[in-house]
């Protein structure tokens, strides 16, 4: 067997809708099944998604408080008052405060934006920098994608003179701010048609507002922010991240060109995982260090130089916070081992002094990833007594509720149901730590602990070719609530196993199905081709992608997770010394087993430190491998081993201390010649004259040896002191009744099945012996 890394969940769509939507849709059954898969049942309800137009825009005045908001602000720019765009400082902040600031510069306002600094003045308002911007002459602040947790902040603006439009799409808590005017797609007196904008897509709504048109040209970056912050990809942020990156494959904007450029991608085929993983991280990277301002003006600049040189120096940051974070990560892992040691916690809570708290949020999301646990990572300043962290969730566990439950410890925290942020005093972290350890326990069940692996679009290799492939765009983007899909291919064989790569580390696979084939690349998965003994069936799972080598196109899968709930038998019948084999066996849950002490006597002193058991004379219980060193005297053994231990996976390695299959039994001549010599001698001598009978003859002294006990044990002759003598009269027997002859016969039987037949009749063989040990089994149960 080979045990997949995650439990999966299948959910077959149903056949009937799939059916339907390729006829009606005219599209292949891989895009159906995703869309039945997805819960589409209805066929214009998926037209329409699949077809969407920017008739799927709603009004921006919906928004509660646009009106006021856009009111005041025509206000400001028809004064001429300082207007500061106040900001975020991950990706989804820049390209709020790009979009924002851009469509204010277009109407001519005074405007500037303020983005704080993570280690200095902390997430969202912040009271010393809003004195700042008072100071240098700043009448009306917008925050966008902060603000609506920042209560006293807000107050404090309000206190000093300056006006504050709030808009934001985090949580809100159970007071707002008493700003001028607050812009939130859930905002609890209004009645907005889609509550699920990214900061940016409200400062995107606000800008159409403003401008009375939607301003196309910031798609794009609208397009970026939406994608970095995972927000659900459905209705609005599905349209603007769509149309954004059809716009940014063929944009001149020098910014999107200087970092697709940084980053190794090619424009003309960005994506939404070009955007997560490639562009997203690049403009997070200054903020998670210092300042975000270099990011803003990348978005902003129009000189292609210019931008070209800060994208270089993002990119140079986001290489030093990979090696941050990989720091820190393994400071973690240690920090894990020395707080809880091997029993996990419900939530993970850890802390570090001076860990960097912009990439505190990565770890954490490692963290998730690695022990599939809640995590929070706090960075500890001894300086301020202040921890500050970041949390990575898991389904189930409402990241920001349970945060809200400690809020008494928590003077500042604010996100979403997957991640947040938070500081504390650090006296009452082990606090906080042990009431969300608490919290876990309530909420949290061994189920739910389990890592899953939804599947959701299960294939035979015939669906797949690579112009269905390539039409997967009319699909994108995919992402939260329209989630890529998992794709599952069951019941293959693989024609060919290979480790590739200079380390051997990777898996490539041919898998068929019996008519098609597909290749199945796994990255870093070298080690399965151990575990993969010839003939099993394999389940794999994975993305599906096209592979161009050489202007050939071809379909591939990249592997995701892999399982065989074939028994497995591997096969080392032909390397004789245990030292070339051994290597290649589990290190736990063994069980090496000999059929005869003489075969003890001889592997022990080879495996010196591996534990022999000798059949019949150990209690036989259930483990994962078995390894058999020699040959059963019987089937009925082989089965009785593979009942009582039910391995997942056997290595055969079947040593014949002495092989007779390749001797053979004498044939009826021999022994009709040999007869009739000892019956006109009377006696044979086999101490003295064995060897000049076998001289002449041309017989082996064992097959002499072999025949006189056969007789012997007929009958025929019995021996005395080394002398055949013949017994007179004898009855007459078949020389199949002598106990010997059956012996040997059985012998050369169960070494050609077992030592010399080929690998698949051998498998075929063990293959009867378990489905008749699973039948014994179900029959006790029943």
């Amino acid at each position: 067997m080979i045990e997949s890394m995650k439990t999966w969940t299948i959910n077959r769509p149903d056949e009937t809708v799939v059916n339907t939507f390729m006829k009606e849709l005219s599209i292949p059954s891989i895009h159906a099944k995703i869309l039945v898969s997805r819960g589409f049942t209805d066929v214009e309800e998926a037209k329409s998604f699949l077809h969407m137009e920017d008739s799927c825009l709603h009004d921006p005045f919906l928004l509660f408080d646009m009106e006021k908001a856009v009111s005041r602000i025509q206000q400001a720019i028809e004064t001429g008052e300082k207007i500061t765009v106040y900001g975020d400082y991950d990706a989804d902040g820049v390209t709020s405060v790009t979009v924002l600031t851009t469509a204010l510069e277009q109407l001519g306002a005074n405007v500037g934006f303020a983005i704080p600094n993570r280690f200095k003045h902390g997430y969202g308002p912040n009271i010393a920098l809003f004195d700042e911007l008072h100071k240098e002459g700043t009448s009306l602040i917008i925050t966008v994608d902060n603000g609506i947790s920042g209560l006293e902040a807000v107050a404090h603006a309000k206190s000093v003179g300056m006006d504050i439009i709030v808009t934001d799409h985090h949580e809100i808590g159970d007071e707002l701010p008493i700003a001028d005017a607050i812009i939130h797609p859930r905002h609890p007196e209004g009645d907005y048609p889609f509550g699920e904008l990214a900061g940016v897509g409200v400062a995107f709504k606000l800008a159409c507002a403003l401008l009375g048109e939607v301003p196309e040209e910031l798609y794009e970056i609208a397009a970026i922010g939406t994608v970095a912050d995972l927000v659900p990809l459905k209705g609005e942020n599905r349209f603007i991240v769509k149309e954004g990156i059809r716009r940014m494959r063929m944009s001149r904007r020098p910014a999107i060109q200087a970092l697709v450029k940084v980053s190794g991608t090619e424009q003309h085929t960005l994506s939404e995982e070009s955007l997560g993983f490639m562009i997203g991280p690049r403009l997070n990277a200054p903020g998670r260090l210092g300042s975000a301002d270099p990011a803003v003006h990348l978005l902003k600049t129009e000189d292609m130089l210019e931008a070209m040189s800060i994208a270089q120096q993002l990119d140079s940051l986001n290489k030093e916070r990979q090696a941050l974070v990989t720091k820190i990560a393994d400071e973690a892992d240690q920090a894990m081992i020395e707080m809880y040691g091997d029993m996990l916690p419900y939530v993970i809570v850890i802390e570090g002094e001076g860990w960097n708290p912009g990439v505190v949020g990565i770890v954490a999301s490692r963290l998730t990833e690695k022990y599939y646990r809640p995590s929070i990572v706090l960075s500890v300043d001894s300086e301020t007594g202040i921890a500050k962290g970041s949390g990575r969730s898991i389904p189930g566990f409402d990241l920001f509720k349970e945060l809200s439950k400690t809020a008494d410890l928590l003077p500042h925290f604010g996100g979403h149901e997957m991640a947040a942020g938070m500081s504390l005093p650090m006296e009452d972290v082990a606090a906080f730590r042990d009431r969300l350890n608490d919290q876990g326990k309530l909420s949290l069940t061994d189920e739910m602990l389990t890592p899953q692996l939804k599947i959701d679009v299960p294939l035979e290799i015939g669906e797949i070719d690579v112009d269905v492939l390539e039409s997967m765009e009319l699909l994108r983007p995919f992402g939260v609530s329209f989630e890529k899909p998992v794709f599952m291919i069951e019941n293959l064989s693989a024609s060919s196993v290979r480790k590739i790569g200079a380390a051997k580390n990777h898996l490539k696979l041919e898998l068929s199905d019996g008519v098609d084939s597909l290749d199945v690349i796994g990255f870093g998965n070298g080690g399965i081709a151990d575990e993969m003994s010839p003939g099993i069936k394999l389940s794999v799972t994975g993305d599906l992608q096209v592979n161009e080598w050489n202007g050939r196109k071809k379909p591939q899968m990249l592997l995701e997770d892999i399982q065989s709930k074939d028994r497995q038998l591997f096969d080392l019948r032909g390397i004789r010394e245990p030292n070339r084999w051994i290597s290649v066996i589990p290190e736990k849950n063994n069980l090496f087993i000999a059929f005869h002490e003489s075969s003890i006597a001889y592997f022990q002193p080879i495996l010196k430190n591996i534990q022999i058991h000798r059949f019949g004379q150990v209690e036989l219980s259930e483990t994962d491998h078995v390894i058999i060193l020699d040959m059963p005297a019987g089937t009925e053994q082989m089965k009785e081993l593979i009942e009582k231990t039910n391995p997942k996976r056997v290595y055969a390695h079947f040593f014949v201390n002495e092989s007779v299959y390749f001797e053979g039994i004498p044939s009826r001549e021999h022994f009709g010649w040999y007869y009739s010599f000892l019956k006109k001698r009377g006696s044979f001598d086999l101490r003295k004259q064995v060897q000049e009978l076998s001289k002449h003859r041309g017989w082996k002294i064992d097959t002499i040896y072999f025949m006189t006990k056969v007789f012997s044990e007929l009958g025929f002759v019995k021996i005395e002191n080394g002398l055949a003598i013949i017994v007179e009269d004898a009855e007459k027997k078949n020389l199949s009744e002598a106990p010997s002859y059956k012996q040997r016969v059985r012998q050369i039987e169960l070494e050609k099945m077992l030592v010399y037949a080929p690998y698949m009749e051998l498998k075929k063989w063990f293959d009867e012996i378990c489905k008749e040990t699973v039948t014994r089994e179900e029959q006790v149960w029943i």
